[in-house]
């Protein structure tokens, strides 16, 4: 396996230009939909519009609004204590409240924007559906949707099409952090022996991916267990490794924001017949979601390509779901691999290719890499798993 010279970071942050052809975008977007507005609460969305990210968010305490209207810069409506940061940001127009405020966190500058809004549609996108949530108590929210003359729509459809496709500026963010962990994954078994606990093993990989330049690591199970492992979402623990563990370690590591996520299946000190050729079927069934993946197929053909490589296999179960999903500010972002979905792949969509199954009962094994879709088909941003399982000794 051929592993990429070490890339110089991006530049954080981004130009102004940047975010205005994000909003040209969003603006074509919303008319196509008959929205007047955007009314976004996750930090996601507030982040892709604006840059602005705050540790702040992790508290539940106080809500933060982006009104984008159709016509115009995006409005902030958010607590005093980010005034400041965000004037930092391209945003312009900045309106505050002391908060938390429970009889009034916000909802009367809410009320003022969205009173002064150019109205053509008569209606306002929120964050209503699937992978959509509202950062706001119900409560207030219902204080909108009562008072206002505007009616509030589902714009879950709007907004991932907006976000789905990435820049330039995007792609070369999540190439960036791909590489940085694909390195780190390469030379993790020269740094880890059998004995050692998973929690080590953490330790040691999340300290090479820091020091190779991403920000933080929210997201790292490390599994370990005989002759496979029984789940794939924790994260480590104190068992040891031994003899005929299989090692899984899934990262969801982050430069500026955007994120990779992949995995790596490892053999510690030897591994069983029916261990290597679960790997080597999940290798190939990889390599069929990679080929799939190019533009003007749907995501539903990615699944179908992947899943006939592991039903192949009469013995072999897919039990998973879904075999890959989209990448960006958030760790899983529509769309997703399953079963007759007809979402159309397009190019700068950046996705994950992810088959999995069950090969005994209760014993797991993923496999996962990260891809640009380009015009002339998919593109590795990860450095590929290598064809024959890694033995640590």
């Amino acid at each position: 396996m051929e592993i990429s010279r070490k890339l110089e970071p991006p530049k954080k942050g981004f130009s102004v230009f940047e975010f205005e052809e994000r909003l040209l975008r969003a603006h074509s977007i919303m008319h196509k939909h008959k929205l007047d507005a955007l009314f976004l609460t996750m930090p996601a969305n507030i982040r892709y519009f604006t840059g602005f990210d705050t540790q702040f968010f992790h508290s539940p305490t106080r809500p933060w609004f982006l009104v984008i209207p159709y016509n115009k810069k995006p409005i902030a409506v958010i607590p005093e204590i980010g005034k400041t940061l965000m004037e930092m940001t391209w945003v312009e127009d900045i309106r505050t409240w002391d908060s938390p405020n429970p009889n009034d966190d916000g909802i009367s500058l809410l009320f003022s924007v969205f009173k002064d809004l150019k109205i053509k549609f008569n209606s306002v996108g929120a964050e209503l559906g699937m992978e959509m949530s509202l950062r706001m108590p119900w409560i207030d929210f219902n204080k909108l949707l009562e008072k206002q003359k505007q009616t509030f729509l589902d714009a879950t459809q709007a907004i991932w099409e907006i976000r789905t496709v990435k820049t330039k500026a995007e792609i070369n963010h999540i190439n960036f952090i791909c590489k940085a962990v694909s390195s780190c994954y390469y030379s993790l078994p020269k740094i880890i022996n059998l004995g050692e606990t998973e929690r080590q093993v953490s330790e040691k990989l999340k300290k090479n991916i820091i020091d190779s330049g991403a920000d933080s690591i929210p997201f790292m199970p490390v599994v370990s267990g005989q002759n496979g492992v029984s789940q794939i979402i924790s994260g480590p623990s104190d068992k040891e490794l031994e003899k005929g563990d299989l090692l899984f370690i899934d990262t969801g590591s982050t430069y500026d924001g955007y994120f990779c996520d992949f995995d790596r299946n490892y053999a510690i000190g030897n591994a069983s017949d029916e261990v290597r050729e679960v790997y080597d079927l999940l290798w190939l069934a990889t390599e069929a979601g990679i080929n799939a993946a190019k533009p003007g197929a749907t995501t539903g053909d990615v699944w179908l390509a992947i899943n006939k490589i592991i039903e192949d296999k009469k013995l072999i179960k897919n039990n998973v779901g879904r075999l890959g999903h989209g990448l960006g500010l958030q760790l899983t972002e529509p769309p997703s691999h399953s079963f007759k979905n007809e979402t159309k792949i397009l190019e700068n969509m950046v996705l994950t290719i992810e088959p999995g199954l069950e090969y005994l009962p209760g014993k797991l094994m993923v496999h996962e890499e990260n891809i640009l879709v380009t015009k002339d088909g998919p593109q590795l941003l990860t450095t590929r798993a290598p064809k024959e399982l890694p033995i640590i000794n």
